[in-house]
């Protein structure tokens, strides 16, 4: 495989924590981090410029603390930090497999791990490095799609993978619903409208604005993100 067949030559991959989890309840289960790095070593050997943004849900989730009584500010900076760690344990893994890789996050700790900049990312991309993205936005009160959304509109890149536990988006959650209707495309309208959760309706928004097709596959398959990279396999894909 070379660049050329590429349909997106540079994408920015969204994960939830919760995928890093594999059969656990909570924490990093090492060989499905595994397996989800050599998919992505399998984008990059294809020609693919990689940024990566992952959740921190497996540790902590900010909404969640917020919900039994802590003050949102506080509990979303501690989801930010859990957001740190799944990065250096992606970028540990990446480059146990041969793939250089660079995490950087929104919040300046010089000593775990770069600090974002734009023009340095670019630069790891252009070098052929995998940018994990960590530290969501910086802010409270931003969602890690809100940030993954940020950051494909900075870094340029021709879509927002978001692999998923399933292999698009549903009408309704297909493992409780049988007639749930799954989509092939739909347009960031019609997702704002439906309510169809694809990521929350700030990140939407801002994609729509930016016109950055947001592409939904299911990462539950090793080797199913080198044939989304191409413009195949089972995907939904969100677009004007």
């Amino acid at each position: 495989m070379s660049g050329k067949a590429l349909t997106y030559r540079r994408v920015l991959l969204k994960l939830s924590g919760e995928a890093l989890m594999g059969p656990l309840t909570h924490g990093l289960h090492p060989p499905t981090v595994e397996r989800i790095c050599r998919d992505i070593a399998a984008g990059v050997k294809a020609g693919a410029e990689v940024a990566l943004v992952v959740g921190g849900g497996n540790i902590f989730r900010g909404v969640a603390g917020a919900a039994e009584g802590m003050e949102r500010a506080n509990a979303d900076q501690m989801g930010m930090l859990a957001t740190v760690i799944n990065a250096l344990a992606v970028t540990d893994m990446l480059e146990r497999i041969g793939v250089t890789a660079r995490a950087m996050s929104a919040i300046a700790m010089a000593s775990v791990c770069e600090t974002f900049t734009r023009q340095r990312a670019l630069r790891h991309l252009r070098k052929g490095r995998v940018v994990v993205f960590a530290g969501g936005t910086g802010n409270p009160f931003f969602t890690t799609d809100t940030a993954s959304v940020l950051r494909a509109a900075e870094m340029g890149c021709d879509a927002i993978l978001k692999g998923t536990q399933v292999d698009g988006i549903y009408s309704a959650d297909p493992k409780v619903d049988a007639k749930a209707r799954r989509y092939d495309r739909v347009s960031y309208d019609e997702a704002l409208a439906k309510r169809l959760e694809v990521m929350d309706a700030t990140a939407i928004a801002l994609a729509r604005d930016n016109q950055i097709p947001i592409i939904v596959f299911s990462m539950q398959t090793a080797g199913s993100f080198a044939p989304v990279l191409m413009g195949q396999g089972r995907c939904t894909a969100v677009t004007p």
